[in-house]
């Protein structure tokens, strides 16, 4: 409603169930009309409804990059089930092949009521390379037209994994090399926040695991949407399929908002 988009409602059916396409087709049209009927006399909205026969991850995939879709929404729940579409099936196969953003909302998660309360704080975690940046410019449009607070966090780690003869072991930085590296973290923060003028912005830094820093904060701070570029010092299969991503989607009700940053060239 607040950057007057077109919404497509797409149902898919798979090959085996064509015979039921019809069904799928009353289906997204009655959920068009419930849609509009939210919206009406508040915006002029256009919500029309898609039926496709197919694989459903790959007719998702296709009908994004040939309509020209700025932002794909999907649930992490389905008749599957919530972890075959996290971890091993729609979502987990789209995710890393579409070439578009694509927002994420947790099916248990409860209604949210338009307004303020509506993506009133949004969270960007940060490692501090230029790919993990690629959500700011999202994050800055949202921040403006939904009046949200944005909130940057960096994640600085205790230590580090190095090989010994014992095999792998995570050894602890010294206090006074955690202490430089939180200051580090402060100065780019603070340089980022430079970046997003107009919006009403805080920072912080915390010491630990990434992603159990950032869902904790998360859920401390009552955050409504976290924001992460699907690619960082850790990679893009360790941002989209690995341990940071993974345990942001499955923790909490927060949606997260997956921007994908270009890919760079080894």
């Amino acid at each position: 409603g607040a950057f007057n988009s077109e919404v497509i409602l797409i149902g898919i059916c798979e090959p085996a169930e064509s015979q039921y396409l019809h069904m799928c087709q009353l289906y997204i049209e009655k959920m068009a009309e419930l849609v509009r009927s939210h919206i009406k006399g508040e915006t002029r909205i256009k919500v029309k409804s898609v039926s496709l026969v197919g694989e459903p991850a790959q007719e998702i995939i296709n009908y994004a990059e040939e309509n020209n879709i700025s932002l794909t929404i999907m649930t992490t729940h389905a008749r599957s089930g919530i972890m075959l579409w996290v971890m091993g099936s729609i979502t987990d196969r789209v995710l890393p092949r579409i070439n578009m953003s694509v927002l994420l909302i947790r099916a248990e998660a409860p209604s949210l009521k338009v307004g303020g309360e509506m993506f009133n704080k949004i969270l960007v975690p940060l490692d501090g390379s230029e790919a993990g940046k690629v959500a700011l410019p999202y994050v800055r449009e949202l921040s403006k037209k939904l009046k949200s607070e944005v909130i940057l966090l960096q994640v600085v780690a205790p230590g580090q994994h190095v090989h010994t003869v014992g095999g792998l072991d995570y050894v602890l930085f010294a206090d006074q090399q955690v202490e430089s590296m939180k200051a580090q973290a402060k100065q780019y923060l603070e340089k980022v926040s430079r970046e997003l003028t107009g919006t009403t912005i805080r920072s912080e830094v915390r010491v630990g695991d990434a992603s159990r820093e950032i869902i904790k904060f998360t859920d401390e701070t009552n955050i409504s949407l976290v924001a992460i570029s699907t690619h960082g010092h850790s990679g893009i299969r360790q941002w989209i399929c690995g341990s940071v991503a993974n345990k942001i989607l499955q923790a909490g009700n927060t949606p997260v908002l997956l921007v994908k940053a270009p890919r760079v060239k080894m």
